[in-house]
């Protein structure tokens, strides 16, 4: 029986009438020492009106008790701190995005925690997140996408691209929401493309829940398109690449997760060798952005084509740096 449960039951045998430790504990199966902190985190956190009474050597709810009911929702301390802190990681992951919707629940959470001594902005002051190139995202419209997924409608919207720099108007069933490199990114059907597809949240211009219920697709379809390969760029991998980090590199590269399907080996001994990364991929740009931040400690050993594809655009920056290339 875990707490939830056993306040649960204390609550419905106080109200029948008083019970001695014993008795609570013989209902409970649990010890003197978990009933008691149990009382106790009914009367601090809940304020149950629990008072002890000498006639019958037992406890019971006060004359008010018959009023009083489990709140709806009550966590222990623990869980009120984790809780707090992932508002706190997602108002710093996207500040005012969320706060709309859970901004009445932190209330409440902040107001516990002062009942049980402790202070919520002490979560606040001890957690830091540092996003990195992240993108505006409208917190209505993040509300509109998120609301029609929940519900199970399609979305008009006015999508544009940065890739093409066009705008299209679309009608899409909405399948995932995305967390990624601290970015929003929505998995849909796309009636316009006629299959499944990504779209950069901060790219919805405009967007507008359809009558109706939206496509669902198979989950493990899902699954197979948002993780066949490497990075936002989804759908089944048609190549492996085969890269090769320096020593250097390799101590970092070796804690590193890339793709749940990697593989990853040693050349040689751990401690001065190199380390040997291999991933599935469908498109390679993000890819290549990630070759070319390790610079010269990092090979690429196959495929051919994505050999050469770092091995020109390596070229063309080492061009910008040349002795006799014109300054702009």
């Amino acid at each position: 029986m875990n707490r939830a449960e056993r306040i649960y039951r204390i609550d419905a045998l106080l109200k029948e009438k008083p019970r001695s430790l014993e008795q609570l504990q013989a209902a409970l199966e649990a010890s003197r020492a978990t009933v008691v902190r149990d009382l106790g985190y009914m009367r601090e956190l809940m304020q149950a009106p629990i008072e002890y009474d000498r006639a019958s050597n037992g406890y019971r709810y006060s004359e008010d008790g018959s009023r009083f009911e489990l709140p709806g929702f009550w966590l222990n301390e623990s869980e009120l701190f984790a809780l707090l802190a992932s508002g706190q990681m997602l108002d710093q992951m996207q500040p005012g995005l969320l706060a709309p919707y859970i901004g009445p629940l932190r209330g409440r959470i902040r107001t516990l925690l002062a009942q049980s001594g402790h202070s919520a902005a002490s979560v606040a002051d001890s957690i830091l997140l540092q996003p990195m190139a992240t993108r505006t995202t409208h917190p209505e419209r993040f509300g509109t996408v998120a609301g029609a997924l929940l519900q199970g409608h399609p979305l008009a919207i006015a999508y544009h691209g940065r890739e093409r720099n066009v705008a299209t108007e679309r009608v899409v069933h909405p399948q995932r929401l995305i967390r990624y490199r601290d970015n929003w990114y929505l998995a849909a059907h796309c009636e316009r493309a006629a299959g499944l597809r990504i779209f950069s949240l901060d790219r919805i211009e405009r967007a507008e829940p359809q009558p109706g219920p939206a496509l669902r697709t198979e989950p493990k379809a899902l699954d197979r398109f948002l993780g066949g390969s490497f990075g936002i760029f989804s759908g089944s991998a048609h190549a492996w690449a085969v890269l090769r980090f320096s020593p250097e590199a390799s101590r970092w590269v070796a804690d590193e997760a890339w793709h749940p399907d990697q593989i990853g080996q040693w050349q040689g001994d751990p401690q001065g060798g190199r380390y040997e990364l291999q991933v599935p991929y469908s498109d390679p740009r993000e890819l290549l952005r990630d070759i070319l931040k390790f610079g010269p400690d990092v090979e690429v050993i196959a495929p051919a084509e994505l050999r050469t594809l770092v091995a020109e655009r390596l070229r063309a920056g080492a061009a910008l740096y040349a002795e006799d290339s014109p300054l702009p």
